[in-house]
């Protein structure tokens, strides 16, 4: 404002009177303008720069002091009265704790933390990547007859010959469970008709006895094939056993050495295939490397070659003592209850240590029901 008045009066025409007086009234009252903005205007050791618009806080308003402080420090000179050495130096001030360097110690054990499981994970994602690479190309050069195979002849026919037996023991398992359901509805049937003869008798005085005869018989042959029942469903559960968890652990385990025999066959075609090439440096550590691997891999092969081994010799022991205990259990209850003798089915299965569930044991409680 002051500018622009300076400018005004500087650059103002000046008329010339017809008496040579040169002030008019308009030049009094810009003199008196001048005196006014250098008598009323601000003092400039005393402003304040004020941010934000008007009616802000307090906390807004910056004195020049501090304008001056940092443009001290800009040219390289430190107020010794700066307002932050004036705190600092007050009595009962204390620096507040700084946490800076906790958190960026955490932050930074966490950062190795994610980087390390990362790095575990790349690791096992490339050594199954390697490991499925080299037992792919050896099953399809096994295939195709361009590689060699491990074999031995003797524990494959043993392999063979279970596989085979573990199918038809599946086949007397289907029909075992095939003939309890049927049988099981023949003594649903027997005991319904029963039940019906003996209502007949007492309604019937014309035929009491005939019903009654009847109804007797029926009832001893549902007796007696309640009794067959428990036999059969004794046999049906240890064969069950058997193939489904005796022969299945023999077999998971052949599995677990058949894929050993196909790695260790890789690991063997890759040691083979090094061993011809150039010998400089980092052939002979690719070498090593494999020799290595070639070995682990062969010892895990030994072990399971070894369990396999064991277990389809216990298999077989097992096998042979199990069958021939359910084999001659359903022979001799069959053979009683057909032939009609009562005492001889019972004393089976005392033989052969065969309890029988009380009647309506299968069935749900009350509280199951709900």
């Amino acid at each position: 404002m002051t500018d622009s008045i300076l400018s005004k009066a500087a650059t103002m025409e000046i008329p010339i009177n017809s008496n040579g007086d040169s002030r008019t009234a308009e030049d009094d009252s810009l003199e008196q303008d001048l005196q006014q903005v250098m008598v009323s205007g601000p003092n400039l050791n005393e402003t304040s720069i004020v941010s934000g618009g008007y009616g802000g806080a307090a906390e807004g308003i910056i004195p020049t002091s501090s304008i001056k402080d940092i443009r001290s420090k800009s040219r390289g000179i430190t107020p010794s009265h700066s307002a932050a050495s004036r705190i600092a130096n007050q009595p009962g001030h204390y620096p507040a704790p700084s946490m800076h360097h906790s958190n960026s110690n955490s932050s930074m054990m966490s950062e190795e933390a994610t980087r390390g499981v990362a790095v575990e994970k790349f690791d096992s994602v490339k050594k199954w990547s390697i490991n499925t690479y080299k037992c792919t190309k050896q099953m399809f050069s096994e295939r195709f007859g361009r590689g060699t195979k491990t074999v031995d002849l003797e524990l494959e026919a043993q392999i063979d010959v279970l596989r085979e037996t573990k199918m038809k023991y599946e086949r007397i398992l289907r029909l075992a469970r095939e003939l309890t359901n049927h049988f099981y509805n023949m003594v649903q049937t027997q005991q319904a008709l029963g039940d019906t003869f003996a209502d007949l008798s007492q309604k019937s005085p014309e035929l009491q006895d005939e019903f009654g005869y009847n109804a007797e018989t029926q009832r001893l042959l549902c007796k007696n094939g309640e009794t067959l029942l428990g036999a059969i469903n004794f046999f049906v559960s240890s064969i069950n056993t058997l193939v489904n968890k005796t022969m299945e652990d023999t077999l998971m385990t052949i599995k677990m050495y058949e894929n050993a025999r196909l790695e260790f066959d890789a690991y063997r075609a890759d040691l083979e295939e090094l061993s011809v090439g150039p010998r400089d440096a980092a052939a002979m550590v690719r070498i090593e490397f494999a020799q290595q691997q070639y070995q682990i891999q062969k010892d895990k092969y030994e072990r399971l070659h070894s369990d396999v081994s064991i277990k389809l010799k216990f298999l077989e022991e097992n096998k042979v003592k199990v069958m021939h205990k359910q084999l001659l259990l359903f022979h001799n209850a069959i053979s009683a209850y057909f032939a009609g003798n009562q005492q001889q089915l019972e004393q089976t299965l005392r033989q052969f240590n065969v309890k029988l569930k009380p009647p309506g044991s299968d069935k749900p409680s009350w509280l199951e029901e709900q």
